[in-house]
């Protein structure tokens, strides 16, 4: 079916004649179309790789690829536990931490907050939390002193800076002459951080792990241990293997549990946005169809005398398949190309339009992420092309199919 003879015809067709430049116009409009769904679809879905990458890091910033706690919520003699996990394989770093509900007063001013008492030389190891300091150390943390390090937004909304006192207030209650009241312990702001999600940034707090276990009357006890794993995409794998290890004794868990909901939610999102955009190359590919109508309607004489010369019916059709392909291949690769490019540049072409146009897409004042990430998944990449490739040839099959089916002495009767 698809010989030279084939191949050669169907290239013939592509060129333009003066009287089939419209025909020729209508082929380049395919062409274009194909291409600019193509660079579309790469780099759409390039930046919302880009941003799932980028939430991703900011999430487990804060927390961890995985957590150890008891059966009852809370880890006894943690130090043992840490022993045994020193040599476990997978396993690069863990850090024992207490979290409780609180709230927080400062003058006027009282927000809910998450309470998180950390041990400031091991959380380090599981999270980015020290990096992410904007005033103040990690290691200012110091047990006894009750410093308390607050998250950006939460110390401005509670109008607090280094170095005021603000009053932790517990759910647990202490019983006293004049009745029962909740536990209070007053602390000094000793630093702030930001990790660029709002959760975070407004609604937690850190203090030392000897603190927290006053506060909350947990005595040796923690919630549990923290862990960094050498992959976070294997995580669920290796969470599972770990309580095998460990006799079902701990509730161990990992990232994905915690946060399912949110990236199950982006990647609902990535399907859809990819089904949107495909449509818009299967609306450039089906061009293709009017293409090879007119393109046949155009050589009918030619199919005519082509098959009282003795070519068949399954070689006229591969001629126009061979034609459609060609456009097909064209504009994919095209499209690929530009968006590759595009993909890979985004994080500068973006700054250039800010500038060149004096516009900010995305203002830093408003959004944690000001600028645009981009990350090429070359699978992606591979999905596209071959998705619009097999388009493109799915479309020739009926302007094909209506060539083969050319009677030669009806057309040429009239010729």
């Amino acid at each position: 079916m698809f010989k030279p003879l084939i191949f050669y015809i169907g290239l013939r067709y592509t060129r333009a004649k003066r009287r089939t430049q419209f025909i020729s116009f209508i082929t380049l409009t395919s062409v274009l179309g194909i291409a600019l769904g193509v660079t579309a679809l790469i780099t759409v879905l390039s930046v919302m790789n880009g941003f799932e990458d980028e939430l991703r890091q900011r999430i487990l910033g804060m927390t961890s690829h995985a957590t150890i706690t008891g059966q009852s919520g809370q880890l006894e003699s943690w130090q043992e536990l840490d022993q045994k996990l020193v040599d476990y394989p997978h396993i690069q770093g863990t850090a024992p931490f207490i979290n409780g509900q609180v709230m927080i007063n400062a003058e006027r001013r009282v927000s809910g907050t998450m309470l998180s008492g950390v041990l400031p030389e091991n959380e380090a190891k599981v999270s980015d939390v020290a990096g992410k300091m904007k005033v103040g150390k990690l290691t200012d943390l110091v047990a006894g002193e009750y410093g308390i390090i607050l998250g950006a937004e939460l110390a401005n909304y509670l109008g607090v800076i280094v170095g005021d006192k603000i009053t932790v207030i517990s759910p647990q209650v202490n019983s006293t002459p004049a009745g029962v009241v909740p536990r209070m312990r007053r602390f000094t702001v000793i630093g702030t951080f930001q990790v660029g999600m709002y959760e975070y940034d407004r609604n937690m707090a850190l203090i030392h792990i000897d603190d927290a276990a006053k506060l909350f009357r947990l005595e040796s006890a923690v919630s549990g241990l923290r862990i960094k794993l050498d992959d976070l995409f294997n995580a669920p794998q290796i969470t599972q293997a770990l309580s095998k290890a460990l006799y079902n004794n701990y509730y161990v868990s990992d990232w994905t549990l915690a946060h399912s909901n949110f990236f199950r939610a982006i990647q609902t999102e990535k399907r859809v946005m990819f089904i949107i955009l495909l449509l818009i190359v299967a609306v450039a590919a089906f061009n293709i169809v009017s293409t090879l109508v007119m393109v046949v309607t155009d050589k009918r004489g030619d199919i005519a005398i082509l098959k009282t010369q003795g070519l068949t019916s399954q070689s006229v059709m591969g001629i126009f398949m061979v034609l459609g392909a060609i456009i097909g291949i064209v504009g994919t690769m095209l499209g690929t190309v530009g968006g590759v490019i595009l993909a890979l540049n985004v994080e500068t072409i973006v700054p250039a339009i800010e500038k060149l146009f004096h516009v900010q897409f995305m203002a830093a004042d408003v959004y944690y992420i000001s600028e645009l990430p981009s990350k090429l998944v070359w699978s992606d990449v591979y999905a596209i092309a071959g998705m619009a490739f097999f388009l493109s040839l799915l479309a020739t099959i009926y302007p094909a199919w209506q060539a083969a089916k050319i009677n030669p002495a009806e057309v040429l009767r009239y010729e």
